[in-house]
């Protein structure tokens, strides 16, 4: 499932719990922030995770603030601040600012985390020439259930190169998941596989996979970078579990794009 959102300034909801929120059971939206503008957020039921993609920001949560400055969602790091129920997130803007948010219900109270540039754990993946380097791509991940495991979310981002797969060999698990899409160029599109379907994705658009094999590509030429979220099963979190897609887990074989190469020496 797919959606398009023509985002205006304020707080764009995309999904809501218990209202639309197709079964991810997590609220999802977009802050789209003016310099001087500021935005609260507090729940009394839901832990609150806030990503900012681009802009400088002032984060204030508790007795604690921190400046956060991304000028740009591809060549800046991330930041990202994750705090549990009750507790009250005031946002002042800077510059002109963007800020993914994704929140889920959350009786448990763990310490709230502010996720430097320094802390994101970050993997280099499809780098040493797998498939012929075409699902080379960095994946960053704020928290999860090694590092975070009264937390009932998993949030990061995978920056897909140009033309490169990602979240491929196509795999699944049975925890739903969401992407939100942003492109290098507001023209830059991919493609999405998953529920069965095959979608186009654009800015600032996102996806809900809650049921079979997923994967996804960008356009040559335009980079993207996607926000993936996976909220827990209650007794099933989630543990980085990938169940690959039986017709394709051949591809993970050190030796499986041999055959190109041995045609190009032939010629």
């Amino acid at each position: 499932m797919y959606f398009d959102y023509e985002a205006k300034r304020g707080y764009n909801a995309y999904l809501t719990l218990g209202v639309n929120d197709h079964d991810t059971r997590m609220d999802v939206g977009l802050l789209v922030m003016a310099a001087g503008d500021e935005y609260t957020f507090e729940e009394s039921a839901k832990e609150i995770a806030l990503d900012l993609l681009q802009g400088k920001v002032v984060f204030t949560w508790g007795e604690e603030s921190v400046e956060a400055d991304r000028p740009n969602t591809f060549r800046d790091e991330a930041w990202c601040l994750h705090v549990c129920k009750d507790v009250k997130v005031v946002v002042k803007a800077v510059t002109d600012a963007e800020i993914y948010v994704q929140m889920t219900d959350n009786d448990r109270v763990f310490p709230c985390n502010m996720y430097t540039p320094e802390r994101v754990q970050t993997q280099h993946a499809g780098d040493k020439g797998e498939l012929m380097g075409c699902m080379r791509r960095e994946i960053k991940t704020f928290f999860d259930y090694d590092n975070e495991p009264e937390s009932n979310m998993v949030l990061g981002e995978v920056l897909n190169f140009p033309g490169k797969w990602s979240s491929y060999p196509p795999h699944h698990h049975p925890q739903p998941e969401v992407y939100f899409y942003r492109f290098d160029y507001p023209d830059g599109f991919g493609a999405g596989f998953g529920n069965g379907d095959i979608y186009k994705t654009r800015h600032n658009g996102l996806s809900i996979i809650n049921h079979g094999f997923h994967s996804q590509g960008a356009a040559p030429g335009y980079a993207m970078c996607y926000m993936w979220g996976i909220r827990h099963l209650d007794g099933d979190p989630w543990k980085k579990t990938r169940i690959d897609d039986p017709e394709h887990a051949w591809l993970w074989k050190p030796d499986a794009n041999d055959h190109i190469f041995k045609m190009e020496e032939s010629k």
